[in-house]
This record gives structure tokens, C-alpha cells and sequence, in this order.
């Protein structure tokens, strides 16, 4: 291994390149996603709310994948053959979404796309709760963050960029296609993990939803789950920020300017917000999280606030995630066993799955029926709400993998 050091210890070399697998398939993915919604509303005439429902439907199937995903890995052992399955798919779903004729395509696309991430998903975080010392477990979940981020902000600009020189969003869509293969490259020969035989429960395979399978989880992580399921309903797709991108005068070639924004603000936090979460409690941070999130909604629900505004909310909501993504998932990591930590994972993401598509079908009818404003306020409330279940569960959460 070639780790790179973090204050005393290393950083290992399996989380790196689920880094820049995490990179180019974001690249992929956040190309088609900044252009998608308009591609919906403006090219196949569909609502607002018909968007919402695309998304959270297709959200919310991919986290009810995960908690399989994750129960399936901690039984094996094994998590690297769930992550090509889930890559896999949708590494193979790109091509889909310039061929679209239809809603219906667009739905199944997405759908087949978000599956591939519920199987990839609680796997992941479990390898890289697997191979990283507990000491730096904030800092190695904030730089495999970041790194996805950077193809987040990657995929935009590239989106920009041919939508200038080309105009043609179905045209546009067929790039996504060779980072997607290039991410597939890297995972198949460049991530390794650790035997199995150190991992494999002796128990038989159980369900992830009987719940004598998780008698081994405290208070502590229930709270947890109960905390990002209502930070989740308060954290919509950010479909509607490009639609409020849209919405405010910016055409389709710079609507996914604010998606550049908000991923660079993330990829700037993520890593700083998880190095510091190895040092102060980590609800702390969360807290900034929420805080930051409220701010942004407030931004982006004025509606003669101009592109600056906008473009300040987008840069919040970047923040705000770079300050809660992977805070959640170190929480979850140090609320768990060992050998239940791709479980737990499944679990969190099911929950937070339910919430994301209330809140984005939520968001959808709220937009539809009061405006864009109502949205946003809506989220800004649910934050709040957020924000005083985290101060509760703060009294009583400690930071088991930091001292």
C-alpha cells in the first residue's frame, strides 16, 4: 500500500480509490442530473411535481436497496463484488437517458441508475469503515466525500461547457458515458479489501428487517437514524435548485452553474468538516450543518434576490452538506459493531430513503401549488426541527472512535 498520512496515521489506499471511483461516476451522473430536470420539464413538458415524484420515488428505491446491500456484505464478508454490481448498473443505465423519448424512459433510467447506488451504497461505507483505523474515521469518510465531489463539480462544468459549444442536451447526455466506464476501470483493478475470513460472521445469513437482528444497537444509534431522517426531509433533490436556477432567468447551458457552486463548496468542506469532526463532537458539526442548511433555504426562497442570491444559497447547500454527509455516516460508524456496520448503514439509508421521497414529493406539490419560495421555507422549517432533535441527541451521543 502507498497510504497517505493524516497527522500520525495513514489514510488507507483502499479509501483513495473509492475516491476517484467515486469521482468519475459522479462526473457521469452529475453531468446528466444538472441538465435533467429541464430536459423534463422544458423538452418532454413535465410538472414540477411529476419531477419530484421521479426523483423521490427513484431515491427512495435506491436506500430501500441498501439496507439488502448491506445486510447481504456483512454475511459475506465481502463487499467488493456488491460494488461492481452496483456500479455496474449504473455505469450501464448512461446511455438510457439521451435515447429517451419520454417521461416514462427518463423514470426508468433514473430508476436503474438509483437501484445500482442502493447496492453500491452501505457497502461502501462499510469498506471504509473496514480498513480505517476509528482515530481517522472522520477524516477517511470526508475525503472519500470530497473526492465524489470533485466529479460533482466536474460533471456540471463539462455540462456547461457542451452545452455552449453544442445546445443539444440529448447530445450533451452521451458524454456521461466515458467516465462511467472509466470508473468501472479503476474499481475492478484498483480497490482491494481485507480477507474475509477477518470479517465473516459465523451466524447464519438473517434478514435486515427482523428486528432480532438489531438488538445490538443501542439508543445512541437510533437517535442517529431518527436525526437524519428528519434532516433528510429537510434536504430535498437538488433537482429543484437547477429548476430554481431555471426558474430565475438562467438558461439551460448555465442552470447547472449552481450545481458547480454548491459541489465545490462541498468538496472544500467535506474533508476540513470531517477532520474536525476527529476532534470535537461530532453533533457539533452536524449542528453547523443545519444551521448552514436553513441559511441556504432562506436564499434561495427569495424571489427577487437575483443570480448573486441564488448563487449564495446554492454555495450554502454545498456547505451545509460538506458538514453533515459524512458526519452521518462516521455517527452511524461509531454507533455500531464491528460486524454490523453494512447493516447499520442499510438501516440509516432506508430511513433517510422513506423521508427523500416525502420530501422531494413534497417539495414538488409545494412548488406547484405556492411557488418556489413555499418549498424552500418548508425545508428551512424542517432543518429547524432537525436542529433540536441533534441538541437532544448530542446530551447523551459520544464520540466513541475519536478518544
Amino acid at each position: 500500500m502507498n497510504p497517505v498520512a493524516v497527522g500520525r496515521q495513514a489514510i488507507p489506499r483502499t479509501v483513495w480509490m473509492l475516491g476517484l471511483v467515486s469521482l468519475f461516476m459522479d462526473l457521469s451522473s452529475e453531468l446528466i442530473h444538472s441538465l435533467l430536470p429541464i430536459f423534463l420539464v422544458s423538452g418532454l413538458g413535465v410538472s414540477v411535481l411529476a419531477v419530484g415524484v421521479i426523483e423521490g420515488v427513484a431515491e427512495a428505491a435506491a436506500l430501500m436497496v441498501k439496507v439488502f446491500s448491506g445486510a447481504i456484505s456483512d454475511f459475506l464478508g465481502r463487499r467488493k463484488g456488491l460494488l461492481l454490481a452496483g456500479y455496474g448498473l449504473a455505469a450501464l443505465s448512461k446511455p438510457l437517458f439521451p435515447l429517451a423519448a419520454s417521461a416514462d424512459m427518463v423514470f426508468a433510467a433514473r430508476f436503474i441508475d438509483r437501484i445500482g447506488k442502493g447496492i453500491r451504497g452501505a457497502p461502501r461505507d462499510a469498506l471504509v469503515a473496514d480498513v480505517t483505523p476509528p482515530r481517522i474515521r472522520g477524516a477517511a469518510f470526508g475525503l472519500r466525500q470530497s473526492m465524489d465531489t470533485v466529479g460533482a463539480v466536474l460533471g456540471p462544468g463539462l455540462a456547461i461547457l457542451l452545452m455552449l459549444a453544442y445546445a443539444d442536451i440529448r447530445l450533451v447526455l452521451w458524454f456521461a458515458v466515458a467516465p462511467a466506464v472509466v470508473a468501472m476501470a479503476l474499481l475492478c483493478w484498483g480497490v482491494r479489501e481485507p480477507r474475509a475470513d477477518a470479517q465473516r460472521p459465523t451466524r447464519r445469513f438473517r434478514s435486515p428487517i427482523d428486528w432480532r437482528a438489531v438488538q445490538a444497537f443501542d439508543g445512541v444509534y437510533w437517535r442517529v437514524v431518527a436525526v437524519g431522517a428528519v434532516f433528510t426531509l429537510a434536504r430535498f433533490s437538488e433537482a429543484f435548485l437547477i429548476l430554481r436556477a431555471h426558474d430565475m432567468g438562467l438558461s439551460a447551458a448555465w442552470a447547472p452553474l449552481v450545481m458547480i457552486v454548491m459541489a465545490l463548496l462541498f468538496t472544500l468542506s467535506a474533508y476540513p468538516a470531517g477532520w474536525l469532526s476527529d476532534r470535537v463532537p461530532r453533533v457539533a458539526v452536524l449542528a453547523a450543518g443545519l444551521a448552514l442548511l436553513i441559511l441556504a433555504d432562506i436564499a434561495l426562497a427569495v424571489d427577487g434576490g437575483g443570480p448573486w442570491l441564488l448563487l449564495v444559497g446554492a454555495g450554502l447547500w454545498g456547505l451545509h452538506m460538506g458538514f453533515s454527509q459524512g458526519i452521518l455516516a462516521a455517527m452511524v460508524a461509531d454507533a455500531t459493531p464491528a460486524g454490523l456496520k453494512g447493516t447499520a448503514f442499510g438501516i440509516f439509508n432506508l430511513a433517510s430513503g422513506v423521508c427523500m421521497l416525502l420530501a422531494s414529493i413534497l417539495a414538488g406539490w409545494l412548488w406547484q401549488s405556492w411557488g418556489a419560495y413555499a418549498t424552500f421555507l418548508t425545508g428551512a422549517a424542517f432543518a429547524a426541527v432537525a436542529l433540536l432533535g441533534l441538541a437532544a441527541t448530542g446530551r447523551s451521543t459520544k464520540r466513541t472512535a475519536s478518544h
